[in-house]
């Protein structure tokens, strides 16, 4: 579907695109920047909040001279979450896109959004669909968004169900709606995105784009370590907790008993990269644990560790 301002006629709001930052000017910040200097919307502000870093980073924003891009650098590294929230602070748009230094987003994105709110401005979020991409850019899947006129709890069925994708990259937030529920924070600030997501949809509703327009990096640097694992299945918790609130009543129960097992899932695959093998085991009983096993660990086992070995194993003999 195309979507096109006219942009003589069409109102136009100031949209806040903050990209916070640290130690990424040999990787994707540049990157970054031009995305959004080159989006095809442009009533923008566009703010770098760099978290100290102790790379060039400053020296390669000011090779930008846009007057849209204002750089701001924190006196000491705050923290990640502490960071999100301080673009939020500083945003003078009415709509705020959390661009992670390290993600995409396509030339007509913030256009897409600002479009597909048409007369519903006072919405909560707008979302279009994701592509997941390596560290190299290469496209490893796309997932449109197929949510347009769900239900709050058949919005979480489709997310269980892996129909749609909840990421911040596809996402431009409200940024008054996002300030009334305290901005962006969980217990470890790893589930801080979804949460926020969730709450505003449920609070304030949703404008669902199904073309993708975003792309959200997989890479070594954000993958779940072992000592994030057990933070993960807390923030999960939480997480889950706050799913259970927003849907009708009747909902509560069948949400509860879908998310758990597609939460315990989702932390398994956490636990799957861990590369000791005794933290691997006791990590998943303890994944298991947190969840009730509501997703059976012999199952994911099976599924994640020995068919692909069999597989292996397999093609092996034939080719003997």
């Amino acid at each position: 579907m195309s979507y096109h301002l006219d942009m003589e006629s069409d109102f136009q709001p100031l949209v806040t695109i903050a990209i916070p930052t640290y130690n990424r000017a040999h990787l994707y910040l540049r990157d970054a920047i031009i995305g959004a200097l080159g989006q095809s919307y442009s009533n923008l502000e566009i703010i770098v909040s760099d978290n100290c870093s102790t790379d060039n980073t400053e020296q390669l924003v000011k090779e930008f001279t846009d007057p849209r891009l204002r750089y701001i650098r924190q006196s000491v590294n705050i923290g990640a979450n502490n960071n999100f929230n301080f673009c939020l602070e500083q945003a003078q748009g009415e709509y705020f896109h959390l661009f992670l230094d390290d993600d995409q987003i396509d030339p007509d994105f913030i256009e897409t959004c600002v479009v597909a709110a048409g007369s519903q401005p006072d919405t909560g979020i707008i979302r279009t669909g994701t592509r997941i991409i390596d560290g190299t850019g290469r496209v490893l899947m796309e997932r449109r968004n197929e949510a347009a006129g769900l239900s709050m709890t058949d919005f979480l069925l489709a997310w269980f169900n892996n129909k749609i994708t909840l990421y911040v990259c596809s996402t431009l937030f409200n940024t008054r709606h996002l300030r009334t529920i305290g901005g962006l924070g969980s217990k470890h600030d790893l589930f801080q995105d979804a949460m926020a997501e969730i709450r505003l949809a449920a609070h304030y509703g949703r404008v669902d784009v199904a073309d993708v327009k975003a792309g959200f990096r997989v890479h070594n640097e954000n993958m779940g370590s072992s000592a994030k694992v057990i933070h993960w299945c807390e923030d999960s918790l939480d997480l889950l907790d706050i799913l259970c609130e927003v849907v009708p009543d009747n909902d509560k129960e069948m949400i509860r008993r879908e998310g758990k097992q597609f939460l315990c899932r989702m932390n398994y695959q956490y636990t799957l990269a861990l590369s000791s093998f005794l933290d691997k085991v006791s990590t998943y009983i303890a994944v298991g644990k947190m969840f009730d096993f509501a997703y059976p660990l012999l199952r994911f086992i099976h599924e994640k560790e020995i068919r692909p070995r069999l597989r292996v194993w397999k093609s092996r003999l034939i080719a003997s």
